[in-house]
């Protein structure tokens, strides 16, 4: 079965680096799929749970904040504004940046604020989907995973 490279990167590291049979991703546009030898694409990435899928059937997800995916028929590189690996969250963390964020959108005292707020309340709720996420497919993808 064929696979693309895909490599997932934060201005401070690469966090994911492997073949992957296949990647659903929300664009500009909605949900974008993309397999090996896709059409060359670039386009931004809103904030979402990267799919992955390997060539085994596996699969995990990868939230990211945003950014742009380049794909070329050969490589997909996936430029986030942050992301990481599910279990490299900490879930207790993630549950107080989620209740800051809606205190201060309750407590938001113009459309500014509330956008802010709003923002960091969905950052805060990716990540607690990808760990939900993570577990209920039984994923692959671990500390020890990020480099081909």
């Amino acid at each position: 079965m064929l696979t693309v490279p895909l490599e997932i990167v934060t201005p401070e590291r690469i966090v994911l680096s492997m073949d992957v049979r296949m990647v659903i991703l929300r664009g500009g546009d909605g949900e974008i799929g993309i397999l090996p030898r896709h059409m060359p694409l670039a386009t931004a990435v809103k904030p979402c749970l990267v799919r992955i899928r390997l060539a085994d059937d596996r699969q995990d997800v990868v939230p990211v904040s945003g950014g742009f995916v380049e794909v070329l028929p050969e490589k997909i590189t996936i430029l986030a504004d942050t992301a990481e690996l599910p279990e490299e969250i900490d879930v207790d963390r993630a549950l107080r940046a989620k209740e800051r964020a809606e205190k201060r959108l309750q407590a938001a005292v113009d459309d500014e604020e509330a956008e802010r707020a709003r923002q960091a309340l969905m950052r805060a709720e990716l990540r607690l989907q990808a760990v939900e996420e993570h577990k209920r497919l039984n994923g692959f993808l671990h500390a020890s995973v990020p480099s081909a």
